[in-house]
Formats: C-alpha cells, sequence, structure tokens
C-alpha cells in the first residue's frame, strides 16, 4: 500500500467503516503531532487523566 499523501510506501495502515489508508513514517509523525497540538485531544486527555484517577 502507497501512503495518502505521497507515493512511499506505507509504514502505517488505518482502517475505518471499510477505508483502508496507508501513511509513510514520516507522514504518520506528522499526524500524530498535529493531534498533539489539538487543543480538543489535550482537553479530553485531561478528561481521562481525572477518570482514571477516580478508579484508584
Amino acid at each position: 500500500m502507497r501512503c495518502h499523501y505521497c507515493d512511499r510506501e506505507a509504514a502505517y495502515e488505518a482502517e475505518q467503516s471499510g477505508v483502508v489508508v496507508g501513511l509513510c513514517a514520516d507522514h504518520f509523525r506528522e499526524r500524530v503531532e498535529e493531534l498533539a497540538d489539538d487543543e480538543g485531544l489535550a482537553a479530553l486527555s485531561e478528561r481521562i487523566d481525572v477518570e482514571s484517577s477516580e478508579n484508584e
């Protein structure tokens, strides 16, 4: 499988609802960094931390 963004070999594949998308290592890293910078992800992370500490 090829990367969705470039023509390199995909190192990672993701599937949702039967659609498979491949990402090379560089583009995978870029997408993860974008998610890490996302405020919504930070809020979710804080919520998970709160919920996990309540279960201890």
